[in-house]
């Protein structure tokens, strides 16, 4: 991916350097990160030009100590912008907030994008959205563990008055229920066909087990009751006998 002139930044020292203690030389592998990408990249070494970073080209990439929020330590990983400098080569940097917008365009409600785990806040996780925009993932709409640095689908959930973004890792509509139902039948075939979990569970109790809200989980199993692939009991559900439908086409016409 090109940089635009925006990203071009003057006076870095040079990006490499003769010493051992330099950038490495590799063999061609596949790429972590382009130019234009964030990306969560380890520290191979640090010197008195800056740190420098495997982001699976042949050489590693220089951070700059300007461009550093932190002193990086060898063998951690760094959450990175990359772009290139004045004389086009190759840097990154630590500074998203020079890079990443508040306010999103493009993007609607519903649309799928690429999510980049930044920090976890208050309220959920806040994420790098398609390489370009920051937005918020809470806690109610997180299904699975999240961790610095790892990338993820989402969706957009919600653009506010002012562009901001809310996130969800669950597909709107219909599709969301989908996706919940397929943890259902995942979770009860894995559990050998009983969860002790119904519509009279404790939230906090369901989200711990699925990982999804209790409203998310009562329109779920009623889909799956509907079609016939569990039966609801009075304290917990059953992978109804005989059912054999494929979670992935868990739907109701």
């Amino acid at each position: 991916m090109a940089s635009s002139p925006s990203d071009r930044r003057q006076g870095h020292p040079p990006v490499s350097r003769p010493s051992s203690s330099g950038p490495r030389e590799r063999r061609p592998r596949a790429p972590r990160a382009q130019v234009g990408e964030v990306a969560y990249l380890e520290v191979v070494t640090v010197n008195e030009t800056g740190a420098f970073l495997d982001w699976g080209h042949p050489r590693d990439v220089l951070l700059p100590f300007g461009e550093q929020r932190f002193r990086p330590t060898p063998g951690k990983r760094v959450l990175v912008r990359l772009y290139e400098d004045q004389q086009g080569r190759p840097v990154a940097s630590q500074k998203l907030d020079r890079f990443v917008q508040d306010e999103a365009t493009g993007l609607v409600p519903g649309d799928e994008v690429e999510l980049i785990v930044a920090d976890a806040t208050d309220l959920g996780y806040k994420a790098v959205v398609n390489h370009r925009y920051w937005g918020l993932l809470y806690r109610d709409d997180v299904t699975r563990p999240l961790r610095r640095g790892q990338r993820t689908q989402g969706y957009v959930k919600r653009v506010r008055d002012d562009g901001r973004l809310d996130l969800s890792l669950l597909p709107p509509g219909a599709a969301r229920l989908d996706v919940v139902g397929e943890q259902v039948l995942k979770a009860l075939r894995e559990s050998g066909g009983y969860l002790p979990l119904s519509d009279k569970s404790d939230a906090a109790e369901i989200k711990s087990r699925l990982g999804v809200s209790k409203n998310a989980f009562k329109q779920a199993i009623g889909r799956l009751y509907k079609r016939r692939l569990i039966v609801i009991e009075a304290h917990g559900i059953r992978l109804a006998p005989g059912a054999t439908a494929d979670p992935a086409r868990v739907r109701v016409d």
